[in-house]
């Protein structure tokens, strides 16, 4: 019904092509300038956290696992939406006052550390306690035989799920749009506001989320068909 009224009114078809092309650049930028970057900052600062996470879970320290295991059970425990809230509406009425993009970085960090970071335990459990002995058998510490015999071997095993993680952070800044990051998303509300057009702009807005994670997946693939050359 929505397709054969645009096309049985040239003048409709018209202005439609016509706001398609003008909020293209719109979508882009916020792509470009907020999404892409949100996403690359948020996963590097997650994945960091979820190292020291994944470390902390399999140490002896007691503390260590405790505080790592809360951390987890909470992030995973709560959705994301919320945790952004707390975050930018609601540590203000504590007097700590975030701006949208250092919140929704916070947010997406925080979720993105303790996610990964299981990903990251198992790949660790999952290396054989030889090449620990090994490690220890040449004088090796216990650091020194995470640093250069665990890690690297855990490494490969979890870049594949690390990568979907990745892929699903792409999506997931969509979410940035409520603590008012004016990501792709949010760029597209506040055109499709203006012309009332939302299934055009909202179908825009996708279909360059599908590109992005489209390219993505490729990259993956290649790096998943490289690593299978070591195994």
């Amino acid at each position: 019904m929505y397709l054969n009224s645009i096309f049985a009114d040239p003048v409709r078809t018209t202005k439609l092509i016509e706001i398609a092309k003008s909020s293209l650049q719109p979508l882009l930028e916020g792509a470009v300038l907020y999404t892409i970057p949100l996403t690359i900052i948020s996963f590097i600062a997650g994945l960091i956290l979820a190292v020291l996470t994944a470390l902390a879970r399999i140490s002896h320290i007691k503390i260590l696992q405790i505080v790592a295991r809360v951390y987890v059970s909470i992030i995973r425990g709560t959705p994301l939406l919320v945790q952004l809230f707390i975050i930018f509406y609601g540590l203000p009425t504590v007097g700590v006052i975030l701006g949208p993009f250092t919140s929704a970085v916070i947010g997406f960090s925080l979720n993105v550390g303790a996610y990964a970071s299981e990903v990251i335990r198992a790949a660790i459990l999952s290396i054989p306690k030889g090449q620990w002995e090994a490690g220890y058998s040449i004088g090796m510490s216990y650091s020194q035989a995470l640093r250069r015999i665990i890690l690297p071997q855990a490494a490969r095993v979890s870049i594949p799920p690390l990568s979907n993680t990745f892929i699903s952070l792409v999506k997931d800044t969509s979410l940035a749009s409520l603590v008012l990051v004016t990501e792709m998303f949010r760029r597209a509300q506040e055109i499709a506001s203006r012309n009332y057009e939302f299934l055009l702009v909202y179908t825009e807005a996708a279909f360059i989320y599908w590109v992005i994670c489209f390219l993505l997946s490729i990259i993956q693939q290649m790096m998943e068909a490289r690593l299978e050359r070591y195994v």
